[in-house]
Formats: structure tokens, C-alpha cells, sequence
């Protein structure tokens, strides 16, 4: 994804909204007023910064895109002072003095990191009709030269129905893709607009839906919610922000297979701006190019920078160019760790896992020649042994994991899956596919390596605590006999997955695992084959 953040500096992105002036007083508290049982804040410094739809223009500066804001603001010295901002963070602005309006300011008092006091000077934006054919004029202009528009609704007067309608008619018009910021319970005036990104209370509220993220219903739950928005309103996506649980995507096309990634956010300091962030981001890489889901694992990364800064913040291109290098270079050493056990057999023997190797005293697999093969105590086990393993780690205190497979040629994609299973856990449970079960479901010509093969590279991993092999087309007989507290699967939605239906229904847990595009073995096996007939080619 790094390729798209280099492509930040083509995009071109506007943003419409509501703009503020946001001002922070840092200092001291030492003392409570004998005046009044409240904290006396010695002020050392003062920062001034654009809020609202500012904020976005800002994060959008940072990442390096070539921003555009159009907007109104009062005809008064914060007006003023927000039109000087835009300039310094190198937006090409529209601005609007409206002479009957007051620019909006929200002053924060900050004593070390915690935050004492807000005041809010503001009134409702006037009728924008003294300026409607300038303001539409410039808009249209605007719209026709951007490749994304961002709508941030503050509630603060300016996206009435007619102005919002019109915006995005423009969008429309040009094919411009529009992202809208909401506010408020009814969306009825953001028909029409290709994505509406809330939060998770704007999200309930819009749907009168109540919904827990940490539920194991939420997945449905919050699929009853979106249909029902659907149904309600002209909207193409919804994109939801569901703050320490990441970020849920639905299509109107689809509503039944949202998308979910987890959060980035290693230590909160602040949540404002979060969201502005997370708008910039996604408007950005989309623009540049990306997919939806690349679009929100990027803007779930910057969201996840800012919360970790004070005050309202911004992504830099730099810092998420960073946090894409620390989460692969994490990756890679679980990756290292995962794969430091393995399979070993000494040079110069003919000593192989052919289904012959043996168990010592100490319960460690070595070969046919007593030779141990590095992989620690005897972790393929017999369904009637595993039995009695769960039942032992249950009395324990220990959470049990399951996940099931072919893993007929073991790639990138299956380590990832078995990191991610493994976190979930205390102790995982791997289910292989039997040959005949493979060969039903794949067809005649798979599996590639026989069940010896493939369970026996799967239990040589660091991850995986225990291999079993089975022979039924499913793996819920197993299942039942096992009850895992857990079960982890990559590319299956709830409604699609009965594993995780009957786990859920016994009250544990599925999870969802984040799939890692391109890797799998039917593309592993297409690549061979192609290889084999370019080779033919050749001949």
C-alpha cells in the first residue's frame, strides 16, 4: 500500500463543509481558586488551528494532496484568521465572508495531557441565499477538477437539504465519488452520495438500532442496521467507525458481506480530529487508486497515529510510510518466530516424515533412526487424544482455539492466519483435511502432498499447539466433540461459515481473520502451470 501514499501528491481533493477555528491554552494547574472550587490554569502557550472541516483540509495537506476547500465562514477577525490557516497549510481556497454569520470557535483549556474546560462560541450558519449563485458557481468549478470530494457535516448550519443535495448532484454530474462526515439521525439529505462514514453512535442512531461491538451478535446486528439505513435512504456504502474495534464497511450491492478491520491504536492520548483523519485518509487513497478495503486499512492507520497525539492532529504521509514499515517488519517477525521450528532432518539420512516417525520418552517426534526432528513434544495427535488434551487445558483456565484446512501448499497467507488464530488463544487446534476429503471437495487432482505431508508441516510451526486430521467433508463433527472456546477463519462471514455459527451457539467465539490478498494455493498451482506451459512454449 505503500505506492498509493506515494501518489498522495496527485490527488486532487476537495472538501466542503463546516469550518471552524479551533484554539488550545496549555499550562499549569498548581492551585484550586479561592474563589470558586475550580483549578486555576497558568497559561505558557496558545495554538490556534483549523477545526472542523478545516481539520480535514489539514490532514489532507499532510498527507500531500493537492487541496482544495470550498466554504463559508463570518465576515469577522476569526473569519479572517481561518482564511490565513488554509493558506499556510497550501490550500487553494474558495472562502465565503458571509456578512450576517460568526465563525465558529472552540477554545480548549489543556493542562498536561487532560483536558479542563471547552468553550464554544457559536451560532447556526444564515441563509446562504445573499451568496448561493457565487458559492454553487464555485463549487461546480471545484467539483469538475477534483478526483474526490469530502463532505464534512458538522451541524452547524451549512449542508441544509438543498445545499447538500446540490453538492452532490455536481458529484454526480463530474462522476466524482463523494465521502459525507454525517451528523444528525436522518440522512435523507446525503442521498445520493457513494460513501457515509459514522461513527458507531451516529451509526445506531441513524438506524435506531442499538449495537455492541463486543457482542458475538454484532456482526448481524449491525447488518439489520445497515440494510435498514438502505432501505431508508439513496446511499451506495456505509463506511463505520467503530473506534477500538476498527472498521466496518457495507455495501448497498451487498449488505449481507461487510467488510471488518481492526483498529491501529496502540495508546489513546486524544480523540480529536480521529474521525477527520480517518475521512482524509480514505478520501486520499481512494483517489490514488486504491481498493475500498486498502483505502480503510490505510485510514484506520492514520486514525490510529493521531489518537496518539494531543490535541486536534494530523497523519503525515512520513508517519504513515512508518506505520506500514513497523506493521511489516511486526509481521515478518511473527512470521521468524512461527517458523523457527521446523522439520529437520540431518544431511546425509534418509530419515523423512513419511508417516514412520516415532515418539521418544521425553514425548518428542523423532525419525525411524532416533534422530529427534526439532519439533519439541508430539503435537499430531488422534481425535480420542485431543479429547483428553482439551478437556486438560479447559481444567486449566486455558482458552482453546480451532481452526481447519487443506493446507495443501503451506504459503504466506496460512502463517498469517495461524498468527492471527494463535492471539486469539491460549493453545491452538489445527484440523487438517484428510486426502479423501480434500479430493471431494478440490476434486481428483488435489491434494498436492498427502495428509502425512501437510500435517506434519503444520504442526512443525512455533504457532500451532495441536494437529489433527479429519476425515468428514466438514469439520463440525469435530467440533462437537471438542467444543473450542474460539474458532478462526479467514474470507468467511458468519452468515456463510456454520463452524462459527455452532461455536457462537454454544456461547464461544468466532472470529473473522484478515485475509492477506494474493495468496493461495489455487493461485500457487495456476502460476506452476502457467510456468510449465511457457516452458512448453518455448520448446
Amino acid at each position: 500500500m505503500r505506492n498509493y501514499i506515494e501518489k498522495f501528491s496527485n490527488v486532487k481533493a476537495l472538501a466542503i463543509g463546516d469550518l471552524m477555528l479551533d484554539r488550545f491554552a496549555y499550562g499549569t494547574v498548581d492551585r484550586i481558586s479561592p474563589e470558586a472550587p475550580v483549578p486555576v490554569l497558568k497559561i505558557r502557550s496558545c495554538k490556534e488551528m483549523l477545526g472542523g472541516a478545516g481539520n480535514v483540509v489539514a490532514n489532507l495537506a499532510a498527507l500531500g494532496c493537492v487541496t482544495t476547500f470550498v466554504g463559508v465562514v463570518g465576515k469577522d477577525p476569526e473569519g479572517r484568521r481561518v482564511a490565513e490557516l488554509l493558506s499556510k497549510v497550501q490550500c487553494w481556497n474558495r472562502l465565503f465572508f458571509h456578512p450576517d454569520a460568526k465563525t465558529i470557535v472552540k477554545e480548549r483549556m489543556i493542562a498536561s495531557n487532560s483536558h479542563l474546560l471547552r468553550v464554544d462560541k457559536e451560532e447556526r450558519l444564515p441563509d446562504l441565499s445573499p451568496i448561493w449563485d457565487e458559492f454553487f458557481a464555485a463549487a461546480s468549478q471545484a467539483i469538475r477538477s477534483a478526483d474526490v470530494v469530502l463532505l464534512s457535516d458538522y451541524n452547524k448550519g451549512f449542508f441544509t437539504p438543498k445545499t447538500t443535495q446540490a453538492i452532490l448532484a455536481l458529484c454526480r454530474e463530474f462522476g466524482k465519488p463523494a465521502i459525507v462526515d454525517p451528523k444528525g439521525r436522518d440522512y435523507s439529505k446525503y442521498n445520493g452520495a457513494t460513501f457515509v462514514k459514522p461513527n458507531l453512535k451516529e451509526f445506531q442512531e441513524a438506524s435506531e438500532c442499538e449495537l455492541r461491538p463486543a457482542d458475538p451478535n454484532f456482526r448481524a446486528d449491525a447488518i439489520a442496521a445497515a440494510k435498514r439505513i438502505f432501505e431508508r435512504y439513496e446511499i451506495e456504502n456505509l463506511l463505520t467507525t467503530l473506534s477500538e474495534y476498527g472498521m466496518m464497511r457495507f455495501s448497498r450491492q451487498n449488505p449481507d458481506d461487510p467488510r471488518q478491520i481492526p483498529t491501529e491504536a496502540k495508546e489513546v492520548f486524544d480523540v480529536s480530529g480521529a474521525g477527520d483523519t480517518s475521512l482524509a485518509t480514505f478520501g486520499a487513497a481512494l483517489g490514488a487508486g486504491a481498493s475500498v478495503e486498502e483505502a480503510m486499512e490505510l485510514a484506520n492507520l492514520a486514525s490510529g497515529i493521531v489518537v496518539g497525539k494531543l490535541g486536534t492532529a494530523s497523519a503525515t504521509a512520513d508517519e504513515l510510510r512508518a506505520a506500514l514499515d513497523a506493521k511489516r517488519a511486526a509481521a515478518e517477525r511473527a512470521i521468524e518466530a512461527a517458523t523457527a521450528k521446523t522439520i529437520r532432518v540431518d544431511a546425509g539420512e534418509n530419515d523423512a516424515l513419511d508417516g514412520t516417525s516415532q515418539t521418544n520418552e521425553t514425548g518428542e517426534q523423532v525419525a525411524p533412526s532416533g534422530k529427534k526432528t526439532n519439533v519439541g513434544r508430539r503435537k499430531l495427535l488422534t481425535r480420542e487424544e485431543l479429547v483428553e488434551v482439551v478437556a486438560d487445558l479447559k481444567r486449566r483456565g486455558k482458552t482453546v482455539g480451532f481452526t481447519n484446512g487443506c493446507f495443501d501448499c503451506m504459503h504466506f497467507g496460512h502463517l498469517n492466519s495461524f498468527a492471527q488464530a494463535r492471539a486469539e488463544c491460549d493453545a491452538l487446534i489445527v484440523a487438517v483435511n484428510s486426502d479423501a476429503s480434500v479430493k471431494r471437495y478440490k476434486g481428483p487432482n488435489r491434494p498436492i502432498q498427502n495428509e502425512t505431508t501437510r500435517s506434519a508441516l503444520v504442526a512443525a510451526l512455533e504457532l500451532v499447539d495441536y494437529v489433527v486430521v479429519f476425515d468428514e467433508d466438514t469439520a463440525e463433527p469435530l467440533i462437537d466433540l471438542l467444543r473450542p472456546d474460539v474458532i478462526a477463519k479467514e474470507g468467511y462471514s458468519l452468515d456463510r461459515w456454520p463452524e462459527g455459527r455452532q461455536v457462537v451457539a454454544y456461547g464461544g467465539r468466532a472470529v473473522e481473520l484478515k485475509r492477506v490478498e494474493g495468496y493461495s494455493t489455487t493461485n500457487l498451482v495456476e502460476k506452476m502451470k502457467r510456468a510449465d506451459e511457457a516452458k512448453e512454449e518455448k520448446r
